[in-house]
């Protein structure tokens, strides 16, 4: 995730980043620039005066009001999945700092004390590489054997059987085993919310009709202002297609926000942040 400040206006004109949908596109607008110019050029010497096509203005103003509804159903979709996973991630860090504070409080071995840090920070660490597709590599009793594929899921119930463990001891009370079930629960309700958001993407058939719609839409889109602009339409209907199209890209790399894009959440900071916090919490207190 890019770290930058959003009133450095300028700083957000000119500069020029990786994620910038012109180094992504720009092939396509070469490829759409020509081909608006040859059907420009067809138009201007081949139907110079076209009633049909003098009419076409009004229809195109209606197509594009029906895209930008479309663009703004795409965007907040693709937002509103952004925005829920970093809930989930918020949740886990919570979840987390609460499993913390309270073992770190109760009256046990500072040994077992570090197998829980260890293990609490080893599930957001497995969640991650698992959202990602990945298995983590992790030590000691918390090595996940070879034949389990949900690493965060196993973590979860070694945890849950070690709570379990300080209950039959007499280490901790019911009220005490409830709040941390209870926790450990939300842990794995947040896993199971960014796998469901992971795991369902935009339906099919809307991607395909939405790509097709703006490609359709810029490509005639001279039809209706060569009369007008000439030659110049065929700078704006690129510039169209580069302004819908980046839309649509940048939608597409937020709707899935584990991955490694430039724009995804920052889920390496957020496991060494909660890392980081249990190291504090699970401190030996003088």
């Amino acid at each position: 995730m890019v770290d930058y400040n959003p009133k450095n206006w300028l700083g957000f004109i000119f500069s020029f980043h990786s994620s910038d949908t012109i180094r992504i596109l720009w092939k396509e607008l070469v490829y759409i620039a020509f081909l608006t110019a040859l059907i420009t050029a067809l138009e201007l010497h081949f139907f110079p005066n076209s009633s049909v096509l003098k009419n076409l203005t009004s229809v195109y103003s209606l197509l594009g009001f029906v895209i930008s509804l479309l663009l703004v159903f795409r965007t907040n979709t693709a937002y509103d999945r952004w925005w829920e996973g970093r809930k989930m991630w918020g949740s886990v860090v919570n979840d987390s700092r609460n499993l913390g504070t309270i073992l770190s409080a109760l009256r046990i071995s500072q040994e077992e004390k570090e197998l829980f840090r260890v293990g609490i920070a080893a599930f957001s660490l497995s969640m991650k590489e698992h959202l990602r597709g990945n298995k983590t590599s992790l030590q000691g009793v918390w090595q996940v054997p070879e034949h389990i594929k949900h690493q965060p899921l196993w973590i979860a119930g070694e945890l849950r059987v070690r709570v379990q463990k300080l209950m039959d001891d007499d280490k901790i009370d019911s009220q005490q085993w409830k709040q941390l079930n209870k926790h450990l629960d939300q842990l794995v309700d947040s896993l199971g919310a960014c796998e469901r958001i992971r795991n369902t993407p935009i339906p099919y058939s809307y991607s395909l009709f939405f790509k097709k719609f703006i490609f359709i839409y810029v490509v005639t889109m001279p039809l209706a202002f060569v009369e007008v602009f000439e030659y110049w339409s065929v700078l704006i209907s690129t510039f169209v297609f580069y302004a819908l199209v980046s839309m649509e890209i940048l939608a597409e790399e937020i709707e899935d926000p584990f991955g490694l894009d430039t724009n995804d959440l920052p889920l390496d900071s957020i496991c060494e942040t909660i890392d980081s916090n249990l190291k504090e919490v699970f401190t030996p207190r003088p």
